[in-house]
């Protein structure tokens, strides 16, 4: 199975959304990062076939080797398709069961497969407990978690993410990202967030977007291994700390526990600074490195 995207442009007006977007997706689990405005969202609504891309290809090649360009599939690609918006319209005096009975109606679902289904996807997002609440008596936090359980139902091979993980709390949220990691084995999962160490542990891929443009894409291991050497933590006190703020990128500030006095920065720097020492790097580290000031993106290797 892949999904194959070639070249893929977007423009509303003179804003160009996406500039030329190629990848190649198999199983697995690959992150968007990028800044508001990069093209995350509407990429993914382009995939989900809810907008039309000024230009570019999709093509879908199955698990026997057939290759077919999804628009001209058209219902046979949408029924492989599990999709998460960023803000799910969902119907606010429906239960959460009846939603989800509702969901797999549309499916095409065999009721006695969506008893079965309903049953487990709510016990999998912890909402086993709610399944006659109202839509709109429910939590942010509830509502998050019921968008995802509509986009797995009926075991789509394709599950296109956006932000699945924002309002919920950091249990949730390890709930979420673990249940996204055990169902990815063999579908591939797109997810765009803002919550870099979401993704850090568990994405095959992370492809950088800035203004459209793909500006990195590798492994989490590999982009933390670009800027090894060039974290630090440095103490410093605290009448100091607007200076370092102007020379270095700080990605981190605690007030020292045993003097009020003095501040512990976490820095980006090409060179070590005096007083600092080196310490392991992060997604998060790498994606201010890449999404910082023009200077420290000139900077990338």
């Amino acid at each position: 199975m892949k999904l194959m995207l070639e070249k893929i442009t977007k423009s509303y007006g003179k804003n160009l959304a996406l500039d030329g977007f190629s990848a190649e997706l198999g199983p697995g689990i690959y992150a968007l990062l990028g800044p508001n405005g990069s093209g995350k969202s509407t990429l993914m609504n382009i995939i989900t076939d809810n907008i039309r891309a000024d230009s570019g290809t999709i093509t879908y090649t199955d698990d026997d080797g057939k290759t077919e360009d999804v628009i001209k599939m058209g219902v046979r690609f949408r029924e492989k398709l599990g999709f998460m918006p960023q803000y799910p319209g969902m119907y606010p005096n429906f239960t959460v069961e009846r939603f989800l009975w509702y969901v797999s109606a549309l499916r095409g679902m065999e009721r006695a497969d969506a008893a079965k289904e309903i049953e487990e996807v709510l016990a999998d997002v912890e909402l086993s407990d709610v399944p006659k609440r109202k839509i709109g008596a429910l939590s942010g936090g509830m509502r998050q978690r019921l968008a995802l359980a509509q986009a797995v139902l009926g075991g789509p091979s394709i599950l296109i993410l956006d932000e699945p993980t924002a309002g919920l709390d950091p249990r949730q949220r390890i709930l979420v990202r673990n249940f996204i990691s055990k169902i990815a084995l063999d579908k591939i999962v797109m997810i765009a967030t803002h919550v870099v160490s979401d993704i850090e542990f568990i994405a095959r891929d992370v492809i950088m977007l800035k203004k459209g443009v793909i500006v990195d894409n590798a492994p989490p291991h590999e982009l933390i291994g670009k800027i090894e050497g060039r974290v630090f933590s440095l103490d410093i006190p605290v009448s100091e700390a607007a200076e370092a703020g102007a020379r270095y990128r700080v990605t981190g500030m605690v007030r020292n526990e045993e003097d009020a006095d003095r501040v512990t920065l976490r820095i980006l720097a090409d060179a070590k600074p005096n007083g600092a020492y080196p310490v392991p790097p992060t997604l998060e580290d790498y994606y201010l490195y890449v999404f910082g000031d023009d200077e420290v993106c000139s900077k990338i290797p």
